[in-house]
């Protein structure tokens, strides 16, 4: 037992429990021949539970973040990386003999899992929700040069409404990617309210969302011809990258 205590990864979030992770670390220290090591979930149901967390789970090497503590985690830190920093958002965490680090590692899995599939004609693109993980999707479409806007039920300046998207906007922004928790497990049903009788075999959709396989988002926009993505492979780069980040020096 205390062997497991010295090797503990998890992950923290809200209402987290249909989460891939917990089985996916738990197959790669199976497939790594890891003896003594664990992961698993702590769902919190508000971020201010997650100090007692650190105190109780002394053995804790390494923790990922999600939906809705990208953002509201980061005063709980001690130091944070570069692009943690520049983006405003952290989903990775690591347990240094100076506190604890946080880290962006959306950024890789973003980047990595959407750039096969970026046409010419993709130039602009709408950002769906403003939570932490839109924060590293603008990030990456800076990178990449892609112009972008914001979409939001509650927007601030320079960002767009959901009632503001009409056929010239859809048309001219070619790629849309859901950074909203809309259509998640087990409310499959659920979209963002855009114009999906706009979208055509021009557009690239890619919902952050993995389970289910083909969210309503995806399933409107493969009906009008579009190419769809969803958020499986840029969480499985993300997890890898973690895992780099835990293990190094």
């Amino acid at each position: 037992m205390e062997t497991i205590e010295k090797n503990k990864y998890g992950l923290v979030g809200k209402n987290i429990s249909y989460s891939f992770s917990e089985g996916y670390f738990a197959q790669k220290f199976k497939d790594l021949g890891l003896t003594g090591y664990s992961y698993r979930n702590f769902d919190l149901s508000q971020i201010d539970e997650f100090e007692k967390l650190i105190l109780e789970n002394k053995g804790l090497k390494g923790l990922n973040v999600t939906i809705p503590y990208k953002e509201a985690v980061m005063p709980y830190l001690d130091k944070l990386d570069k692009k943690a920093k520049k983006i405003g958002a952290v989903n990775t965490i690591k347990f240094t003999k100076k506190g604890l680090k946080g880290y962006n590692t959306d950024i890789y899995g973003f980047k990595k899992s959407i750039k096969p599939f970026l046409k010419k004609h993709h130039k602009r693109a709408l950002i769906l929700g403003t939570g932490g993980a839109s924060k590293a999707v603008a990030f990456v479409f800076k990178e990449l040069g892609i112009k972008f806007k914001f979409v939001s039920r509650s927007p601030k300046k320079n960002q767009l409404q959901y009632t503001d998207l009409n056929e010239k906007l859809m048309e001219k922004y070619t790629v849309l990617v859901n950074c909203t928790p809309l259509g998640t497990f087990p409310d499959i049903k659920e979209k963002p309210t855009i114009p999906y009788a706009f979208i055509s075999d021009r557009h690239l959709l890619f919902d952050l969302i993995y389970n289910p396989e083909k969210t309503a988002f995806l399933q409107e926009g493969e009906k009008q011809g579009a190419m769809i993505r969803n958020g499986l492979r840029m969480l499985e780069l993300q997890a890898e990258k973690s895992w780099k980040i835990w293990n190094s020096k």
